[in-house]
């Protein structure tokens, strides 16, 4: 956690900011989102194509440069959501396409297990974390 605050700290020193609450949780959500999406990445990318080709530095480039390009596309049309959606994809599809070294086919493969993988770490991570509340009733 003090590793994350130092990088929020020197990011928010470079770019001339204080660093607030707000920010530090950007940062911090931004940082996990990227954990996440690596590792869902990583594993969809083996289960399709392969350990050879499905490289966790791969995963990691996949899963940063897709954030950052949804988050610009998002940032520039945010009144057309339908275009903004499908361009994401195309990206994303052609960052798995690249870096996995698979088609067109392969790529759609894989963001499809992936997705299913997400819903399926949700569900898990929200019932776990569901079990307190219904322990106490609350």
């Amino acid at each position: 956690m003090d590793v994350l605050l130092m990088i929020a700290a020197f990011a928010v020193r470079l770019i001339g900011q204080e660093l607030t609450e707000p920010l530090v949780g950007q940062l911090l959500t931004f940082v996990i989102g990227l954990i996440m999406l690596t590792i869902i990445f990583y594993i969809a990318g083996r289960l399709v194509v392969g350990k050879k080709r499905a490289l966790f530095r791969d995963a990691f480039v996949i899963s940063l440069l897709g954030t950052i390009v949804v988050n610009i596309v998002s940032l520039f049309m945010p009144n057309v959501q339908l275009i903004g959606l499908i361009l994401s994809l195309i990206i994303w599809l052609l960052l798995i396409r690249h870096y996995y070294e698979t088609g067109w086919l392969g790529a759609l493969a894989v963001a499809i297990l992936a997705v299913i993988i997400y819903v399926v770490i949700g569900l898990i991570l929200f019932l776990i974390l569901s079990i307190p509340f219904l322990l106490i009733g609350g």
